[in-house]
């Protein structure tokens, strides 16, 4: 087993030294929170994404050179590790988003509550209104 393994990684090194460097941040998230799967499932899936796009300029000069060429570039690694980073901006800023959203349809619907309830105000009287309160 340890052989096949032995004999895969180094037929693919290319892309494995890309992958590797291109999935250090899903490799820190899996390090530092593994219970945490929704986490390691969007920076990851955002981080893959990166990474695949950095892969397929390697598949046509399938050599060493080449993958420290993509990982020596700094836009390359921007792409692979700033697809992390927008991955980990959606994790922690979603909710916050969804709260926010939240919080403003609320306002909308008192806002006409309280439209409705001048307008019944003014239809049957406050004297009406100000008895049901009771």
């Amino acid at each position: 087993m340890f052989l096949g393994m032995f004999v895969l990684i180094f037929t693919t090194l290319p892309a494995v030294i890309v992958i590797f460097i291109g999935l250090l941040p899903t490799i820190t998230v899996v390090i530092t929170d593994p219970k945490n799967t929704t986490k390691l499932i969007v920076i990851g899936c955002f981080n893959m994404s990166g990474v695949f796009f950095c892969i397929m300029s390697i598949i046509d000069q399938f050599n060493l050179r080449e993958a420290f060429f993509i990982v020596g570039n700094i836009f390359n690694l921007v792409i692979m590790l700033g697809s992390a980073a927008l991955g980990a901006i959606l994790y922690y800023e979603l909710p916050n988003i969804f709260i926010a959203l939240s919080k403003l349809s609320a306002q909308k619907r008192l806002k006409a509550i309280d439209s409705k309830l001048e307008k019944l105000a003014l239809d049957w009287g406050q004297d009406t209104i100000d008895s049901q309160k009771k």
